[in-house]
């Protein structure tokens, strides 16, 4: 099953895709079984960010490539992790599926899209196991990790760099019914591929990272895991970025100078 917010008439409103429609719920499938409350046609619909997380979890330097590349761009902190640490981001930064990410005017040097595979968690759990944190994941979506490096190094935080204004598309829907760690990553910049991996070559998996959470932290239904990327590419106004990831679908987003909305 694949579940949507939709942008209707201003208002967010759930939806449940097919192939030609998305029928409109009554409620989140997060929390409650929802009726169906009318329809819209899928070419025209307007997507949002699928789910509102309470907390927006990001993991880092995840995948051993990814690892490799950047210590040979000479990233001390480049190191394969040896136990699974999480990270955070901001819900400001979310925006969906077609919606422009937008490169702020002062934003010099590499400015980047990273593909991720997301795990939208589904239950309240506190000291999961193995068997639990796999059950917790209701479904999963695809995030773009879009870094602005310059001031990834000035700042002593990622505040702006992870975290400025669309920074974070996420979409296009929540896929329930697929094995996504056998499925492959794929980034496009104007049609064209800039990388493509396994999505499930990790160093830890999404349940290594909820049991770990979960050891400190309540995680509750809508909290969202980015798992990182193997591969980043440089993207510019005027391009559009594409991630698919195999059984999920392709999140696609143009990119826009700020004060330029062509």
């Amino acid at each position: 099953m694949r579940y949507a917010r939709l942008s209707v008439g201003g208002r967010p409103v759930w939806g449940r895709v097919g192939e030609t429609d998305v029928e409109l719920l009554s409620g989140s499938p997060l929390e409650e079984d929802p009726q169906v409350i009318g329809a819209v046609r899928r070419d025209t619909a307007v997507w949002l960010p699928p789910v509102v997380p309470p907390v927006f979890y990001a993991v880092g330097m995840n995948y051993p490539r990814h690892v490799e590349h950047a210590a040979k761009r000479g990233d001390a902190a480049a190191v394969l992790p040896d136990r699974p640490e999480v990270g955070y981001r901001a819900n400001n930064a979310l925006t969906g599926h077609l919606a422009p990410i937008v490169k702020p005017a002062e934003v010099e040097g590499r400015f980047e899209a990273e593909p991720e595979l997301v795990a939208v968690i589904g239950r309240t759990l506190r000291h999961a196991t193995r068997d639990e944190a796999r059950a917790s994941v209701f479904g999963w979506t695809i995030g773009n990790d879009v870094s602005a490096r310059t001031w990834q190094h000035q700042d002593r935080t990622f505040w702006r760099s992870k975290n400025s204004d669309t920074f974070k598309p996420m979409g296009p829907w929540i896929e329930t019914d697929v094995d996504a760690l056998a499925q492959t990553t794929t980034l496009r910049v104007n049609g064209g591929e800039r990388a493509s991996f396994p999505t499930g070559d990790m160093v830890f998996d999404p349940f290594d990272y909820i049991v770990e959470i979960t050891k400190h932290i309540t995680m509750h239904p809508g909290d969202v895991l980015w798992m990182g990327a193997e591969s980043t590419c440089q993207i510019e106004p005027g391009d559009t970025v594409s991630v698919e990831i195999g059984g999920i679908g392709v999140l696609s987003n143009p990119v826009r100078s700020e004060g330029n909305p062509s």
